[in-house]
C-alpha cells in the first residue's frame, strides 16, 4: 500500500481546519473591545463570527475530501481496469 500522497486538494484541506485554531489560539489578535458591533464587544462577536466561519471552512474541507476521494477510487478502479497499469 502506497502512502499517501500530498495533493494541492489535501492542502488547502488542512488549511481550511488549520484557520480556526490559528484564529482562536492567537488571542492577542482579539482581546480588545473596539470594534463594537451593536453594543457587543469584538472580543465576543470575532468568536462567534469564527464559529460560523469555522462551519463554512468545515463544510468546504468535506466536500473537497469526498471529491478527492471519488476521484482516487475512479484512478484506482480505472487502474485496476487496465490491468494495473498506472499513468
Amino acid at each position: 500500500m502506497k502512502p499517501p500522497v500530498v495533493t494541492p486538494v489535501r492542502v488547502v484541506i488542512a488549511l481550511c481546519l488549520f484557520a480556526p485554531f490559528v484564529a482562536m489560539l492567537w488571542v492577542d489578535s482579539y482581546a480588545k473591545v473596539d470594534p463594537a458591533f451593536i453594543g457587543i464587544p469584538f472580543f465576543y462577536w470575532y468568536q462567534m463570527l469564527w464559529v460560523l466561519i469555522s462551519t463554512a471552512l468545515t463544510m468546504i474541507a468535506y466536500q473537497l475530501w469526498q471529491r478527492d476521494q471519488r476521484a482516487r477510487k475512479a484512478d484506482r478502479s480505472e487502474a485496476s481496469q487496465n490491468g494495473g497499469a498506472s499513468a
